[in-house]
């Protein structure tokens, strides 16, 4: 039995094996590069502020947090 010619074996839009590995892995690098960015960047604004509450530590850690989801939607869309 053979399959019609327009249909598809794999789901379009979807990478395949080792492409599939690459690019979900490397987006969960990105997402861990840019919430420690602006984390680390929060947490030296709040060492050399002396604060005794590091709320710029939390703010932009939940900044990074959105962007970097911003970013991953961002390239799976493509």
């Amino acid at each position: 039995m053979q399959m019609p010619e327009n249909e598809q074996k794999d789901k379009p839009g979807l990478p395949s094996g080792a492409d599939g590995y690459l690019k979900y892995s490397s987006a969960g690098f990105q997402m861990i590069a840019i919430i420690g960015l602006f984390t680390y960047i929060g947490y030296r604004i709040d060492k050399s502020a002396h604060h005794a509450t590091m709320w710029v530590t939390a703010i932009l850690s939940l900044i990074g947090v959105f962007m970097a989801l911003f970013v991953i939607i961002r390239s799976l869309k493509s």
